[in-house]
């Protein structure tokens, strides 16, 4: 079995709920498995020592989980149409990585929710691609084959998968938010396994 490495950030749910849907459209393809992993939250004054392990959900990612990953998928919430300074600030410490070349070839994709309709998703989603780029991954999205792209009343994307979580960050995970997940999982474990040979 060959490791994506599903990481994310998430303050009220919505984009862990992604990345597990992520996460199973990854593990529906044989040979591929879905590792998720998360990233601890910054101090808005100074820089607080989260703890080693998470209290619950997903461990915290290593820089080894990425060299280990034959692909990533990439998920964050939408702070102000770009991604969450946790996120942000994790990605700013694998120069390391960078030098290497240890990503480079290896393909990704993104998810985000937003609280409105007009909340940023899309530039939120550039704007993890970008330190993708910069360490040679292959960014992938969701292709218009996908009906529910065109259907869909709430998120989803042609850059990546998206929920539109409303103002209370209330509102469930639609129908085609789910099926669009599920479809960029499947189809980023599809090109890790024929990248990997």
């Amino acid at each position: 079995m060959q490791d994506i490495l599903v990481l994310y950030y998430s303050q009220n749910g919505a984009v862990k709920q992604l990345a597990q849907i992520i996460a199973h459209g990854i593990d529906s393809v044989p040979g591929a498995q879905a590792r998720i992993r998360t990233v601890p939250k910054v101090a808005s004054v100074t820089q607080t020592a989260a703890p080693p392990v998470p209290e619950n959900g997903a461990p915290y990612v290593e820089l080894e989980d990425l060299q280990q990953c034959i692909g990533l998928a990439l998920g964050s919430p939408t702070r102000f149409g770009n991604m969450a300074a946790p996120m942000k600030y994790f990605w700013d410490g694998t120069a390391g990585l960078w030098m290497k070349g240890a990503l480079a070839g290896k393909p990704a994709a993104v998810f985000t929710s937003t609280s409105s309709m007009h909340g940023g998703q899309e530039t939120t989603l550039l704007s993890m691609m970008m330190p993708l780029l910069h360490h040679g991954m292959i960014v992938l999205g969701i292709p218009y084959t996908e009906p529910e792209l065109t259907a869909t009343a709430g998120g989803g994307t042609p850059y990546g998968a998206s929920h539109v979580a409303g103002a209370a960050g209330d509102r469930p995970i639609s129908e085609d938010e789910r099926k669009l997940a599920f479809a960029l999982g499947k189809r980023l474990a599809q090109t890790a396994l024929k990248l990997a040979i």
